[in-house]
């Protein structure tokens, strides 16, 4: 592990209740969130809609909190500047979405925000080799993105330890996220594998206690 050794917790607004947005980014601020996660979804690249740039900016007077914005779009180049105008401190895009991710990332980071990769299940973790130098997220897609209701994939366990053991040996400090099916048992087993960062959708705002939800994945 690198110095980044605390857990941190980000719920996916995309389990929120979308009529009361600002209210329930603020609701898991103050519940103890440590980031606020926001899933963007093209209808192309996964098969879900859901929010663009000005949803985040609507959204940004909410929180202080970081905004980690997952670009689940093909292509994502053409969006870059406009999530970054509207408030996102992190942007993160699949090795999947096209064959230029290490030049994706050099212009996430040239517009002062933090870039991130994202690897779907069936990405093996040598993706992501040649992109540790300039990245500074990895999120490791424990279900397959833009479907609901699926369980954690086990099988992926090993691909996060496998990319905690190429961090370590990168002597960066790279945060290695996992996102879908986080639940309180499935937390403990990516924080485990090496994961110190979860994202939580049904698990946070599906609970009447946030802070208590929240508390119970801070593994």
């Amino acid at each position: 592990m690198t110095a980044l050794t605390r857990t941190l917790i980000a719920p996916s607004i995309l389990s929120a209740d979308f009529a009361r947005l600002g209210e329930e980014v603020q609701a898991v601020d103050k519940a103890g969130a440590d980031w606020i996660h926001l899933d963007v979804m093209d209808g192309h690249f996964v098969p879900n809609l859901s929010f663009g740039p000005p949803v985040v900016k609507a959204l940004r007077p909410h929180s202080t909190l970081p905004f980690d914005v997952h670009l689940m779009i093909e292509p994502a180049d053409p969006y870059l500047e406009a999530f970054a105008k509207a408030g996102a401190d992190h942007i993160l895009v699949h090795v999947e979405a096209g064959p230029h991710a290490h030049y994706l990332l050099q212009r996430i980071r040239k517009m002062g925000v933090k870039p991130g990769i994202v690897l779907c299940p069936a990405t093996p973790p040598e993706a992501v080799s040649e992109l540790l130098d300039i990245t500074d997220i990895i999120l490791v897609m424990t279900v397959n993105p833009g479907f609901g209701g699926q369980e954690f994939l086990q099988s992926q366990l090993g691909k996060i330890r496998r990319i905690r053991d190429m961090i370590t040996h990168s002597e960066r400090d790279i945060r290695l996220s996992v996102d879908g099916g986080i639940n309180p048992e499935t937390a403990r087993l990516a924080v485990n594998a090496g994961a110190d960062t979860l994202i939580a959708g049904s698990s946070v705002y599906n609970q009447s206690d946030y802070a208590k939800a929240i508390a119970a994945l801070r593994v």
